[in-house]
């Protein structure tokens, strides 16, 4: 009798491994259908800061890269072993060695430590090499005479003015293909962040204050430009247009906008800083030639 019901126990025992075998197949077939939706979602928008357009986001891009994938050595074996460990070390599982006593091995202790010593080591190096290269106040070096460009954040909304070709613009910004940009960056507002995502990384903008950024357009195209940093109710539409044509076109476009009717001036500038939001774009003569150093200047005459 003992020994039917022994034999009737052991294709039981069976099946309920097996049933946790194939359950815990079934989770990590969910997990990886996860990860691969994710990465083909990744891979099929575009992201701007994985696509750049420009030297400067190009090297940037390039450290990110090389950044996660240093810091993947620590991560991926953590995320395979943890369910490895779980499952082997499982109450069920008879076959697993038990071992109390066991408490130290430095062969483990070297490797938890180690890999992670050399990890950081490395990226320091690459990213100390890096802040210096990529520091965004150093001029990018070509054969071409860098173009100047100075950016006011308003609220909510953003002026650019070229100081050499005597225009402005509000929420647009015309630059030369393979032409270096000098931009001159302060705040009339908030303080606030000037970003192109597919040009390089941000750069502050604070009243009072002039922060300077460097970038250069590899390629022609139309680019997304946008505040970086929450500013209130109007922050969504603090966006503006970048567009990266042949030195031609940009001549052509600096002399259409210098036909333009509007004037800048100081009283006409008052009424533009007011806040608002999705401002249209505009063009302007640029009627007040220091205006930048004007509105850089502002705070420290309300003193």
């Amino acid at each position: 009798m003992l020994g039917a019901i022994a034999a009737l126990r052991i294709p039981c025992v069976q099946r309920f491994r097996l049933r946790k075998k194939a359950k815990f197949a079934l989770y990590m077939l969910i997990a990886l259908g996860v990860i691969v939706a994710i990465l083909l979602y990744l891979f099929s928008i575009d992201i701007a800061v994985l696509e750049p357009s420009g030297m400067i986001g190009r090297k940037q891009f390039r450290l990110f890269l090389i950044a996660t994938l240093l810091m993947l050595i620590v991560i991926v074996p953590v995320l395979v072993l943890t369910p490895y460990i779980y499952w082997k070390f499982r109450e069920g599982n008879k076959a697993a060695k038990y071992a109390p006593d066991w408490d130290n091995s430095h062969l483990v202790e070297v490797i938890w430590w180690g890999v992670p010593l050399v990890i950081v080591i490395i990226l320091s190096v690459i990213t100390w090499k890096s802040c210096h290269e990529l520091d965004p106040f150093k001029p990018i070096v070509t054969d071409k005479k860098p173009l100047r460009v100075q950016v006011v954040a308003l609220q909510w909304k953003w002026l650019f003015i070229y100081p050499e070709q005597n225009i402005a613009t509000v929420n647009f910004l015309q630059i030369p293909v393979d032409t270096p940009i000098a931009f001159e960056i302060t705040a009339d507002a908030p303080m606030n962040s000037f970003w192109i995502p597919k040009l390089g990384g941000q750069m502050y903008a604070m009243a009072g204050m002039k922060t300077q950024l460097h970038l250069i357009a590899n390629e022609p195209g139309s680019f997304f430009g946008c505040s970086a940093n929450l500013s209130g109710e109007g922050f969504a539409g603090m966006t503006f247009t970048v567009e990266s044509d042949s030195d031609s076109s940009f001549d052509g476009w600096v002399q259409k906008v210098q036909a333009s009717s509007k004037n800048l001036d100081l009283e006409t500038y008052n009424a533009l800083s007011q806040p608002s939001s999705y401002t249209p774009v505009a063009y302007y003569v640029l009627g007040k030639p220091d205006l930048f150093e004007y509105i850089e200047m502002k705070p420290m005459s309300l003193k």
